[in-house]
């Protein structure tokens, strides 16, 4: 019989830069067949690992149409690049990013409202957003945790799916209560939920959760296309997967996104360390040392 409870992995990209800091195409379409024979699902194009808050929107939407372009119809494709504050330039830059084809355009959670405010008038702003795009453009939403962190509240999240507009959501609220709530609102619904968090990801999945949209899948996306494909077929194995990609994972506190640009420079993919967020001199040796064993260890796990 055939299978229908495998998961999805979506890697959320990050951007490969020159000497000079402009965007290395060529290495960046390295990266894009990387993932897919990798066996990922989708692609999250432009997004915070993309460093998408140091790009601007010439570049945001230069960098989708590439991703596009580069995958050629094997995966689909969405982009975020809303990074402005007032509501007339996140509505600009929705507009352009979807003329890039994307599959969807993620929207940021926390720029639909100061931390301070509240939800009603997070909903005001949105149904501005809604108002002002057309229909036909899919969304997704991201709990982005730059520049603060704005999870979205049980009651809203029932209003997101009552709109129908919403088809992804990148959750990182990294708790498996929250997560389970989460999940039954979604239940039967346009929207998707993909959890962010590595931890937290069997749980997720065995709530109904349609997989992964996270960091660690710069460093390994074999292993959660292995999880995602089979959490359901051997709990043990599953576990014990579970229990390495939930260690493995605490290297997104070590020094992102420059350290998952060595690992792919040492998968081979040309990528130099350069970075608009970080300096990568402050990558250090030991650092380095890390990831190479991180690495080898997950190497005898991914067949």
């Amino acid at each position: 019989m055939k299978n229908n409870r495998k998961a999805e992995v979506w890697p959320t990209m990050v951007t490969p830069f020159k000497d000079d800091l402009s965007i290395d195409y060529e290495a960046l379409e390295k990266l894009v067949d990387w993932y897919i024979e990798r066996g990922v699902s989708g692609l999250f194009a432009v997004c915070q690992s993309s460093e998408m808050h140091q790009l601007s929107l010439r570049e945001r939407v230069e960098l989708s149409s590439a991703v596009m372009k580069f995958a050629a119809g094997r995966v689909p494709v969405i982009s975020s690049g809303h990074i402005s504050d007032s509501p007339e330039d996140q509505i600009e830059e929705i507009k352009a990013i979807a003329d890039t084809g994307v599959d969807a355009v993620i929207l940021v959670s926390n720029l639909l409202a100061e931390e301070s405010e509240s939800d009603l008038v997070w909903k005001e702003r949105m149904e501005t957003v809604l108002s002002s795009i057309s229909n036909d453009i899919r969304l997704g939403l991201y709990e982005c945790p730059y520049p603060y962190k704005r999870l979205i509240s049980d009651d809203l999240l029932k209003w997101i799916v009552s709109t129908e507009r919403f088809y992804y959501l990148k959750d990182t609220c990294c708790d498996i209560d929250v997560i389970k709530d989460r999940s039954k609102i979604a239940a039967g619904s346009n929207l998707k939920l993909y959890n962010a968090n590595a931890a937290t990801l069997l749980g997720s999945l065995q709530t109904g959760y349609s997989g992964y949209c996270g960091i660690m899948t710069n460093f390994h996306p074999e292993l959660y296309v292995k999880l995602c494909d089979t959490w359901f077929e051997d709990t043990e194995k599953g576990k014990n997967l579970q229990n390495l990609i939930g260690l493995a994972s605490v290297v997104e506190y070590q020094y992102y996104p420059v350290n998952a640009k060595y690992l792919l420079q040492l998968e081979g993919l040309g990528f130099s360390l350069k970075s608009r967020k970080q300096d990568y001199l402050g990558f250090t040796g030991s650092m380095k040392m890390e990831i190479e064993q991180m690495r080898e260890v997950t190497k005898s796990c991914k067949s």
